[in-house]
């Protein structure tokens, strides 16, 4: 079994609560996109749900942070779960009085307010993902926590199974019913759980004198004082501007490829990649460097997005996505570790936050962006009688798919560029030697 040692106990019913809420977030998340698709047969109105997702974390983000530092972390943990409540319920009541037929009308008001209703109850649940990592540095001892991040990366591993199978298979039985009724159900049971579990905070972050609110300036100089920092933040920036096309046009490429329940229970298997890969992390730890394997990890990365693209075929982006999974919970343990071990525990929350706002900024502008490209220019070009089929079809295919499959070559091929500068970067040689000379952040009393 994984050895870490620390509040254990708590830490796994924790990962446990929040993997389940976790669950029944991205169901939601999922399963209107699935349904989105299904009514409206829109590549736009698909991004622009992506878009939507983005635009919410990014501007409560830091919000979000000074929450998670400012109160104690099961009041936190149990506010998200009761907001999302009443998001999901409104939605449901939505759902029920509006005729089914304005859900087919991309342009139709009611169906965005169903979509906003939902979207901004999973946005809730992204309190517990700023919590979660402070909980690791609050519960877990220093050297373990890499492994801990691993654990974390499992039970996100599981989400994705668990979400992709019943996502689909739920919007095929009854379209959204089903999903709302679960989602309250699970949330209901989630902060009945929190009632029990102890977290052992000794003293609040206002008795203890820490700075409370949002604090942005404060947290800049946390950030600046740290050098390299930034630019892991930018460099963090940037890869989320890039992977925000994929987020946008997956499941549009995917479902162009295979049907709504195969294409559910093809991310259920994919997710299986994740779970290992958390495991594997969870039992050997990320080394000495995890600045360096963030950065060699995510040239892996950006050049599977580029290859598998090329085939017009379900079967090499299966290969292809299995092997993203499996590497993704190395890549996330690295950052969360990286912030850890060279950020103090009373700021994490924001710092967290502010990362997370500032990396997902780019994103909302390449999923607002990249979905009209694609529908009215990418696939045209590569349609019959586009100047892209004439020159590449022969052997790149034509058709819809394969313009948004070139809008991914294209991708995968900045992102390499991005990383092998980040790589010869000044930045990066500061941070990695900060980070190896850290002192360990020990668990506050």
């Amino acid at each position: 079994m994984t050895v870490i040692t620390g509040h254990v106990r708590t830490f796994y019913q924790l990962l446990l609560n929040t993997g389940l809420v976790s669950v029944i977030n991205f169901t939601v998340w999922f399963a209107v996109t699935f349904w989105t698709y299904l009514q409206t047969k829109s590549v736009f109105a698909t991004g622009l749900i992506s878009g939507i997702f983005l635009v919410l974390t990014a501007f409560t983000g830091i919000w979000f942070g000074s929450l998670v530092d400012n109160h104690r972390k099961k009041t936190v943990l149990q506010g998200s779960a009761v907001a999302s409540l009443v998001f999901y319920g409104s939605a449901l009541a939505v759902y029920l009085v509006v005729p089914e037929a304005a859900f087919r009308d991309p342009a139709d008001a009611r169906l965005w307010a169903f979509v906003l209703l939902l979207m901004s109850g999973v946005i809730a649940g992204n309190i517990r993902t700023i919590a979660l990592p402070t909980l690791v540095t609050l519960l877990i001892d220093e050297d373990r926590r890499d492994r801990a991040n691993g654990l974390v990366g499992t039970v996100s591993g599981t989400t994705f199974l668990v979400t992709s199978v019943i996502s689909g298979v739920l919007v095929a039985f009854d379209g959204m019913l089903s999903v709302l009724l679960l989602a309250l159900v699970v949330l209901g049971l989630s902060v009945l759980h929190l009632v029990f579990v102890p977290i052992p905070e000794m003293v609040s972050p206002h008795e203890s004198g820490a700075t409370s609110g949002i604090d942005v300036r404060g947290t800049l100089r946390i950030i600046a004082g740290v050098p390299g920092l930034f630019a892991l933040i930018l460099f963090s920036t940037l890869n989320n501007f890039l992977g925000g096309v994929f987020m946008a046009l997956a499941d549009a490429y995917g479902l162009s490829l295979v049907s709504v329940q195969a294409w559910g229970l093809l991310w259920g298997v994919l997710s299986t990649g994740m779970i290992i890969g958390g495991i594997a992390v969870s039992r050997t730890g990320l080394g000495k460097r995890p600045l360096r394997l963030l950065l060699l990890i995510n040239m892996v990365l950006w050049a599977i997005i580029m290859i598998f693209p090329l085939w017009a075929s379900i079967i090499p982006m299966a290969i292809g996505m299995y092997l993203y999974m499996l590497l993704m919970p190395y890549a996330e343990a690295a950052e969360q570790t990286i912030l850890q071990r060279v950020v103090p525990y009373e700021r994490q929350g924001r710092v967290f936050g502010l990362a997370q706002s500032v990396e997902q900024a780019a994103s909302p502008l390449t999923a607002f962006l990249i979905s009209p490209i694609t529908q009215f220019i990418f696939i045209p070009f590569m349609s019959d009688g586009g100047a892209g089929a004439a020159a590449i079809g022969s052997w790149f295919g034509t058709g819809a798919d394969r313009g948004i499959a070139l809008v991914f070559v294209l991708t995968g091929v900045l992102g390499i560029l991005a990383t092998a500068i980040a790589l010869a970067s000044r930045p990066y040689r500061a941070l990695s030697a900060r980070v190896a000379s850290a002192e360990p952040e020990p668990a506050p009393a």
